[in-house]
């Protein structure tokens, strides 16, 4: 019999569950864990640590960086090392404010297994994409399904050209849920495959759908005040990928002289899918009343890139994001130095409440969320971090009592 297999992701069902940041080292830099992503044996000298962004219930496997790389506990270290002892790497991580002992997993084995036929749909990287080192690895895979024959024995391990995915055989599966380890979920990558979507219908569906939602959100941006025609767009798009497959921001002049950045496509439809959706369900939205004299230059819009590479990457940030506030922390390189803490981080809030902008925008497939993005001082993430739930609370009310809770500066005063 065929051994079966199993993509491992993260179970985001969880209303209370907690939230993990990005790694950083002992001096407090962020490590972009890329190199844990070559399905190869690395070397990592010194201490992780990994801290909260959102307190909750803690998981025994939980996702960080691009939301592949697992953090997990003792008991789901102990299964990856006992059943595939040469396809994993374990490396002590620190949760901050958590007693318990923690890994970072790096899965050190890369299988070319993918069966394009099988699979729903699968799209490659091509020269016309302006990404050279990419050209032949796939660019999405749906649906995905693998040919068993080619695995020769791994037990844990990542498909070549498609890293994202973290595939186990169906003991490790039936181990790691036997120990009742929670965060964990699972869909078969073996046997009959979803119907295959043909591609030229699809890809007409999918431009008629980014017509008429870019034509949606215009409308809106225009009720908002003055929108510039021109929008920001990346020559060669940075950071993780967008549901539509790209990137842009617009510049919204406001009355009393402010100015308001948005988000313009984390809403677009998914490509290659032919159901119409929101995409990621949101859009950004950071405004200020502090003078600007460049909009694509200003330090306003590499917070919102920089909010949105962590919203695009990490699923649990998005559904957080979607259900209320979020307090989070971005690279604060380029920032203003009021606004970067003694770690060289910027906190911000996401989901102020505000009086001038609506909360949510109409599509033709469905209601958008307009997520408010305030840049902390500070003061006012160490004095969340150091108050927990409340002391968000706490910073929402105040910002409130100030007026227009959600505007972002850099020379304004600290609220607490």
């Amino acid at each position: 019999m065929a051994q079966r297999y199993f993509e491992l992701t993260e179970d985001m069902t969880s209303p209370d569950r907690w939230l993990l940041g990005d790694p950083v080292d002992e001096q407090g830099c962020e490590v972009r864990t890329r190199q844990f992503m070559s399905g190869e044996s690395i070397r990592f000298d010194g201490r992780l640590r990994v801290p909260i962004y959102h307190p909750g219930t803690p998981l025994d496997f939980t996702r960080v960086d691009p939301g592949a790389i697992p953090v997990v506990t003792e008991k789901v270290a102990r299964i990856l090392t006992e059943l595939a002892p040469g396809d994993v790497q374990l490396f002590p991580v620190e949760v901050e404010s958590r007693p318990e002992t923690y890994f970072l997993v790096n899965v050190a084995r890369l299988v070319k297994c993918i069966d394009d036929e099988a699979s729903a749909e699968v799209q490659y990287w091509k020269p016309e994409d302006g990404r050279p080192e990419k050209v032949g690895q796939y660019r999405d895979v749906y649906g995905m399904r693998i040919d068993s024959s080619l695995v020769a024995g791994a037990k844990v391990f990542r498909p070549w050209g498609w890293r994202v995915a973290l595939i186990v055989a169906e003991d490790v599966k039936e181990a790691l849920e036997c120990t009742g380890a929670t965060g964990l979920d699972f869909t078969e990558v073996t046997g009959p495959g979803p119907q295959r979507v043909e591609p030229q219908p699809l890809a007409r569906l999918h431009a008629e759908g980014l017509r008429q939602v870019d034509a949606a959100r215009e409308a809106f941006w225009r009720t908002l005040g003055e929108l510039e025609e021109a929008a920001i767009v990346p020559i060669v798009p940075a950071g993780p990928e967008w549901p539509g497959q790209r990137q842009a921001w617009r510049v919204i002049h406001r009355a009393g002289r402010r100015l308001l950045l948005v988000t313009d496509g984390l809403s677009d439809p998914f490509a290659g899918q032919a159901a119409a959706s929101v995409g990621f369900g949101l859009e950004l939205a950071i405004e200020t009343d502090e003078p600007v004299e460049d909009a694509q230059e200003s330090w306003l819009l590499v917070v919102l890139q920089r909010v949105a590479n962590e919203v695009a990457e990490h699923e649990r940030v998005r559904e957080a994001a979607l259900k209320g506030q979020l307090t989070m922390e971005v690279s604060g390189r380029g920032m203003p130095e009021s606004l970067v803490t003694p770690e060289g981080r910027v906190g911000v809030l996401l989901g102020l409440e505000s009086s001038t902008l609506p909360r949510h925008l109409a599509t033709p497939a469905g209601e958008v969320r307009l997520v408010t993005v305030k840049a902390l001082l500070p003061s006012e993430l160490a004095y969340r971090v150091q108050h927990g739930k409340q002391g968000r609370e706490e910073l929402a009310r105040r910002f409130a009592e100030k007026g227009e809770a959600h505007l972002s500066g850099a020379s304004r005063r600290a609220v607490v």
